[in-house]
């Protein structure tokens, strides 16, 4: 099934914490993130997803669009959703998360805004977040084409398809296409390979026979006991 983005707002993070911020010494263990979608129509979530970054249990809220005469309510789709086995070791600390609409409790329709609510309850990690958050909905549904394969088929091999769908038609030079010619044979116009062979055999045969009949004994045209008149090299 198809997807596409939902450009969305990611607003930054708000730290939840029991007592005065200020004067407090402990960490805040809980975080929130709210996600807005600005530009888009009450959609349909298909897939959520992100890169955890030290985060050990994640709740998401989701505000949905009930009608025009009431307001809308903000509903739980996902609580207490692990990220981290152990929120003390190294595990599930940084690997990215997708989450999809199965997944959640409720239905994911008419979405107008979401809440991600974030738990580590561990005090060794200095900070925690996700990171890449992405939104995804349902895209156009399949048109549903397939082939279909004609019970005759021709002597020569060239298949005839026709592109069927329950919801269009298609044009008869789209669903008979015109077969396309045959390439010409490769070998068409050159000699028989078996005569070139015994041609280049000879050749070789008769190479051999001059190579073997060769003699190295030199062939002395113009020395005369190993040395040359300069009256007859001139005249050459």
């Amino acid at each position: 099934m198809s997807r596409v983005s939902v450009p969305c707002h990611v607003k930054g993070t708000v730290a939840l914490q029991v007592g005065d911020v200020r004067t407090s010494q402990g960490r805040p263990g809980v975080l929130v993130i709210d996600v807005t979608f600005p530009s888009v129509a009450p959609f349909e979530l298909q897939e959520i997803m992100f890169k955890n970054y030290y985060t050990a249990f994640l709740t998401i809220r989701v505000r949905q669009h009930t009608s025009t005469h009431t307001p809308a309510k903000w509903v739980t789709c996902l609580r207490d959703y692990c990220l981290m086995p152990d929120p003390h070791s190294e595990e599930g600390a940084q690997e990215y998360v997708s989450l999809f609409k199965h997944q959640m409790l409720c239905d994911m329709g008419k979405v107008l805004e979401l809440r991600l609510i974030l738990r580590q309850p561990s005090p060794l990690w200095l900070s925690f977040t996700v990171e890449e958050l992405q939104i995804y909905q349902q895209g156009p549904k399949d048109l549903g084409i397939w082939f279909q394969v004609s019970p005759t088929l021709p002597a020569s091999g060239q298949y005839a398809f026709a592109l069927q769908s329950p919801s269009m038609t298609f044009p008869k030079w789209l669903s008979h296409p015109v077969p396309c010619e045959q390439p010409a044979p490769l070998l068409e116009g050159l000699p028989d390979p078996s005569r070139v062979s015994s041609e280049v055999q000879q050749m070789w045969a008769l190479t051999e026979m001059i190579r073997a009949s060769h003699t190295s004994t030199r062939i002395g045209r113009f020395d005369v006991d190993g040395c040359y008149d300069l009256n007859l090299l001139s005249y050459t």
